[in-house]
């Protein structure tokens, strides 16, 4: 049986339209989404809300769901379907989020710098997932299905190359 593990984040914006980013401490320290793990037999809906006040400080309303975003290595062989891996899959559910009010609504649990970006000026070293979520989010997509591209792109029917996605992940809006 594989292994699957459930995340949550969100694409939170301000009344500015600015985007909220974390950076964990650590090597290789990249920008990513607020979020978290759901916990036992809670809601993704009820995990973001929860992970997001509990990262960042702030109480948000989530407003749809962007998507879903499978994480992995791009050019690292998936196991055959119905068998594990060495790792686990991790799938995210993406919400688009709006913060409440003009402050924190609690102090952050640490560990993450928090920083507002607006959508044209990101900075270069994100995740991406946060690349890909912030993109679609932009973009005005919602219901998005994305995992990682396989390395290499297959041929076309006639060999001729693929051109792959810009952003490096395949996604099948819905």
């Amino acid at each position: 049986m594989s292994s699957l593990t459930w995340a949550v984040a969100a694409v939170v914006t301000d009344q500015a339209g600015r985007v909220l980013l974390c950076r964990r401490s650590g090597p290789g320290r990249r920008w990513a989404l607020p979020g978290g793990r759901p916990r036992r037999d809670e809601s993704p809906l009820a995990a973001a809300v929860r992970e997001i006040r509990a990262e960042t400080g702030w109480a948000v309303d989530l407003v749809d769901l962007v998507g879903l975003y499978r994480l992995g290595e791009p050019g690292v062989p998936r196991p055959p379907a119905g068998r594990s891996g060495a790792l686990p899959d991790v799938l995210v559910h993406v919400f688009r989020a709006r913060v409440r009010g003009d402050a924190p609504a609690a102090t952050p649990v640490g560990g993450c710098d928090l920083r507002w970006y607006p959508p044209e000026g990101l900075p270069e070293a994100l995740t991406p997932t946060t690349r890909a979520a912030v993109a679609d989010v932009l973009a005005g997509r919602s219901g998005v299905l994305r995992e990682p591209r396989p390395d290499p792109v297959p041929p076309g029917p006639r060999g001729e190359p693929r051109s792959a996605p810009a952003d490096g992940e395949n996604a099948v809006p819905r």
